[in-house]
C-alpha cells in the first residue's frame, strides 16, 4: 500500500510571530497543521490527558507538522488560533452551541483577529511597556505562554494546599506578568507592590489594556438576532455531537 499523505493548511498567528525569537520556527507567524483525523480523537478522549490538563496541549503537538515546535513557548492568542483553525479542520467551520436556551450555529471560518497596534511589539522580545494610570508608575510585562501558565497553575495549587479558602488567582497571574516594577526587576519588589501597593481600578485598567492589545482571535460573535456573545469554547468545541 503506498503512503498517503495527509492535506495541510497553513494558519496565520495573530502575533505573526513578532514576539518570538528569529531562531524559533513560530517567529515565521505562520504554522502547517495537518487535517484532524481519528488518531487525533482518541487524544481527545484519553482520560488520563483530560485529568492533567494536557489534552489540548497534546493535539496541537499531534497536528503541528513542524516538530521542533515547542507548545509552551506559544502565547495564549496563537494558541486560540490553532485551536480554532484544529477544529474547523477536524469538524469543520459549523459550530452548533445553546445559548440562553436557545441552539446557534456559528461559523467559525468567520472569526478574525484582533485588530492591534504591531508597533508597540519589539521584534523578537516578548516585553510591553504600561504606566499604571493613577499612580503614573510604569511597569514592563510579558504575555503569558504555555510554560507561564503552568508555573501560574503549579504556584496555585501549591498556595491552596497551605490555605483551601485562599484564591490567589489574580494576584498570582500579575505578579507572573510583571516583569519590571518602576525600573526594578527584581521579584519580592514585584510580589510586595501586587500585594500591598497596586489600587483595584490600576490593576483592572492595566487587565483591560492587555486584553485590548494583545494579539488574539477576535471571539465576539454577532447573532442573527444581532446578539453580541463570546465564542464559547467547551466539550462541545471539539465534540460536536457530544
Amino acid at each position: 500500500m503506498s503512503e498517503f499523505k495527509f492535506p495541510t493548511e497553513e494558519v496565520d498567528l495573530p502575533s505573526k510571530g513578532l514576539i518570538y525569537l528569529k531562531d524559533n520556527p513560530l517567529s515565521s507567524g505562520k504554522v502547517e497543521m495537518k487535517y484532524m483525523t481519528a488518531r487525533e480523537e482518541d487524544i481527545l478522549s484519553n482520560q488520563s490527558y483530560i485529568q492533567k490538563g494536557i489534552v489540548l496541549d497534546k493535539l496541537l503537538k499531534s497536528l503541528i507538522v513542524e516538530k521542533n515546535i515547542n507548545i509552551d513557548d506559544l502565547i495564549v492568542g496563537d494558541k486560540n488560533a490553532l485551536l480554532i483553525a484544529s477544529r474547523v479542520l477536524g469538524y469543520g467551520k459549523d459550530y452548533e452551541v445553546n445559548i440562553g436556551g436557545n441552539d446557534y450555529v456559528l461559523d467559525m471560518s468567520t472569526l478574525e483577529h484582533k485588530e492591534i497596534d504591531f508597533s508597540t511589539i519589539l521584534e523578537g522580545k516578548n516585553e510591553f511597556n504600561y504606566t499604571l494610570e493613577s499612580t503614573g508608575i510604569p511597569i514592563s510585562y510579558q504575555l503569558l505562554t504555555g510554560k507561564i501558565e503552568k508555573e501560574i497553575e503549579r504556584e496555585i495549587t501549591g498556595l491552596k494546599k497551605l490555605n483551601k479558602e485562599n484564591s490567589p488567582e489574580l494576584t498570582t497571574r500579575l505578579k507572573h506578568m510583571i516583569t519590571s516594577i518602576d525600573g526594578s526587576e527584581d521579584k519580592k519588589d514585584i510580589r510586595n507592590f501586587v500585594d500591598n501597593h497596586l489600587l483595584a481600578k490600576d490593576s483592572r485598567a492595566f487587565r483591560e489594556h492587555i486584553k485590548q492589545t494583545q494579539p488574539d482571535v477576535n471571539l465576539s460573535y454577532i447573532l442573527d438576532n444581532g446578539k453580541e456573545v463570546v465564542v464559547p469554547i467547551g466539550l462541545n468545541f471539539f465534540w460536536p455531537d457530544a
